[in-house]
């Protein structure tokens, strides 16, 4: 039905999507926008449910320092996520 080169090309681009997502909502931690703004809703909206659990292994982990790594540790992950999905689907 769909061609492997379409899956990994649908999978890319959504990881790329996600990390921009990621990366905005760590420049709008810098600027703090309108939280009641659309744009500011749907991409906190997006990444949280990526982020928390994030943040949540590295408070488990003992990290409790200023500086907030989930994002950075979040794009690795989906970033190793997409090359194994990618793998998994070429050997089939």
């Amino acid at each position: 039905m769909f061609a492997t080169r379409d899956i990994v090309n649908a999978l890319y681009y959504l990881a790329r999507l996600m990390n921009i997502f990621i990366l905005v909502r760590v420049v709008f931690s810098w600027v703090n926008p309108n939280p009641h703004s659309t744009l500011v809703q749907f991409i906190y909206g997006v990444t949280e449910p990526i982020l928390s659990p994030v943040r949540n292994l590295i408070h488990k982990l003992g990290y409790n320092g200023m500086i907030d790594f989930s994002p950075i540790l979040a794009i690795l992950l989906i970033n190793m996520a997409y090359s194994m999905i990618v793998r998994l689907v070429i050997a089939l």
